[in-house]
């Protein structure tokens, strides 16, 4: 008897232990491996809907001004008199994929990336002889992922830099959490009226390196899915035997009253 216990415990406890390698990140990757990172480079583009930043800066200022769009606002002051201050707003992107710009009229911005839409308009200011110094920038307004499912910190993420890998979602969300599946996260991504569908083994940096979806798109969907284990919690509470800590439990206190009862 006490034989056949200590084979139902063993064998619980190698459960436990299997299944902690279905949470561990990059289970091919040794120390001192080099990765090539085979996914193709997908900085972000701007899409019809985007809010973009454009701040055009010059040495002289007074020249510039008509291109930086300003929210006006105004403080007053004890005596009623107030001064005007503002912050910068944003251009959006029409359905044909363009912005409206003071001077230059619309201009083609889907599918470009900040530089690009930087570097057009600094050329354009300059050889219309409008600003003959001109520094453009660029920044992202409502850029933004979701990343749902099994994480610390499920919602909506801002992007702010050009590349957003699935490590960085990842991170961004908390990371997941243990009752996540890491063997198949799956990444939604919206291409016109086409919706494609990733998934991505992150036990694995040969899959993680490799996939499409590695580098993330604006809108992008992570989706992770709860383990078997945490699906199973539902019926835990009316099927106690699908437990594997009841099961545990059990052994245990089996094995403790037989000690106890060769003891007597």
């Amino acid at each position: 008897m006490k034989k056949i216990l200590s084979l139902l415990f063993a064998a619980a406890l190698f459960t436990s232990c299997a299944s902690t390698k279905k949470v561990t990140y990059f289970q091919d990757l040794q120390n001192g491996d080099t990765k090539t990172i085979t996914a193709p480079v997908k900085k972000i583009k701007m899409q019809a809907g985007d809010k973009i930043s454009i701040v055009v800066n010059s040495k002289t200022p007074e020249f510039v001004t008509r291109y930086n769009l300003v929210t006006p606002s105004r403080t007053f002051g004890s005596e009623g008199t107030g001064g005007a201050s503002g912050a910068v707003s944003a251009y959006t992107i029409d359905s044909y994929g363009c912005i409206d710009f003071p001077e230059m009229g619309k201009i083609p911005v889907e599918g470009k990336t900040r530089e690009e839409i930087a570097t057009y308009i600094k050329e354009q200011l300059i050889e219309r002889k409008l600003v003959l110094d001109p520094y453009v920038t660029v920044e992202y307004v409502n850029q933004q992922f979701s990343v749902l499912g099994e994480v610390n910190r499920p919602g909506k993420l801002s992007i702010d830099k050009d590349y957003i890998t699935i490590l960085d979602a990842i991170a961004m969300a908390g990371d997941l959490k243990i009752e996540g599946t890491r063997t198949d996260v799956t990444v939604l991504r919206q291409e016109g009226d086409t919706q494609k569908i990733y998934e991505i083994d992150l036990t694995s940096g040969e899959a993680i390196y490799s996939s499409p979806a590695f580098y993330l798109q604006q809108n992008d969907i992570v989706y992770v899915k709860p383990n078997t284990k945490r699906a199973g919690q539902a019926d835990i509470n009316s099927n106690t035997l699908r437990s594997t800590s009841f099961w545990m439990s059990l052994a245990s206190f089996v094995m403790a009253l037989v000690t106890l009862i060769d003891k007597k």
